[in-house]
């Protein structure tokens, strides 16, 4: 997991913790005045529901971490629950260890197998003797919404892709496609759907002969053509025009020299060679797929910097 990604989680992770974290100390000192009583115990947890309204269960174990009060939840009590053994769930570590409160890391869920959270607060005596534990469950989609949108940095990331394919790399050669055999009318095609007519993100799939195109206009689907579609200029026919967006990353002039180092790739070398590429106008991203199976993301100005000795290993290892 790329640092960007990890401090987008551990920033929402805070936020929750800085939620929790009072409330549930509050309610930890309250049942410890009636433990251990078990009526008292669920009638503690039922109040604090009102307190966490996005919790989805509340639930009291015993020093060794056996459930002593049935599961509450908002439709009632699941006693089903009481008398669960919980020591060996993973969400449990930390408290375990001796931690006074700590959020878990997010797991599928036993049940209902979605991602979800555990909270759980120690319940001690005034002395910090060790009484059980006070668990919160949440389900991530009825969390409240204050996570911001992650954003993909905009940095080289190099992917290794099926073992058996690189491994049997030296045994194959690049066959003919289609589109290989028209590929300057193809990516002149793609250069005028990108530029003028609203497409913003298109991949080529050499290998196969075809392209899958978002839109402007319809950015939720894709379409897909084959060679037939992309060897005929009448495909512009069924995109209307669009100016070209003011917050690409690419500019226009640069889309036809990508597609151009496309082709070289594509022809680069017998055994290894471009399967498929792509490019997006708004993260600025080149997607690539070689015949080793290997996939590069980068931007857009890197991925033209770089020459053919690049990708064919004379200057570093072409690919991984």
């Amino acid at each position: 997991m790329n640092s960007n990604l990890q401090q987008a989680i551990q920033r929402q992770r805070d936020i929750l913790k800085g939620w929790l974290a009072s409330s549930l100390s509050s309610l930890a000192d309250a049942c410890r005045e009636d433990w251990p009583a078990r009526d008292k115990l669920e009638t503690r947890l039922r109040e604090g529901m009102i307190e966490l309204p996005y919790c989805k269960y509340l639930y009291v174990l015993d020093h060794q971490a056996r459930q002593i009060t049935a599961n509450i939840a908002r439709g009632g009590l699941l006693d089903e629950h009481f008398g669960r053994d919980r020591g060996d769930r993973p969400y449990l570590a930390e408290a375990l260890t001796g931690s006074r409160f700590s959020l878990s890391e997010s797991y599928i869920s036993r049940n209902a197998k979605r991602p979800s959270l555990t909270a759980v607060q120690r319940i001690t005596q005034e002395d910090g003797t060790l009484l059980g534990y006070l668990g919160a469950d949440f389900d991530l989609r009825e969390l409240p919404g204050t996570q911001a949108l992650y954003a993909q940095p905009g940095t080289w990331m190099q992917m290794r892709g099926d073992p058996a394919i690189r491994a049997g790399l030296f045994h194959q050669e690049r066959a003919n496609s289609p589109m290989d055999e028209h590929i300057d009318e193809v990516l002149a095609l793609l250069v005028e759907l990108m530029t003028v007519h609203g497409v913003y993100h298109g991949k080529l799939h050499f290998s196969s002969s075809r392209a899958t195109l978002w839109m402007l206009d319809d950015p939720y689907s894709y379409r897909i053509h084959g060679f037939n579609d992309l060897s005929d200029p009448n495909l512009c026919l069924a995109y209307p025009r669009h100016p070209y967006p003011e917050k690409a990353i690419v500019p226009p002039e640069a889309i036809p020299k990508i597609f151009r180092c496309f082709r070289d790739l594509r022809f680069m070398d017998e055994t290894l060679y471009l399967r498929s590429g792509s490019l997006n106008l708004f993260n600025g991203l080149v997607g690539l797929n070689f015949s080793c199976d290997g996939s590069h993301y980068m931007p857009w100005d890197e991925f033209l910097d770089k020459n053919l000795g690049f990708w064919l290993g004379t200057e570093t290892p072409a690919c991984v």
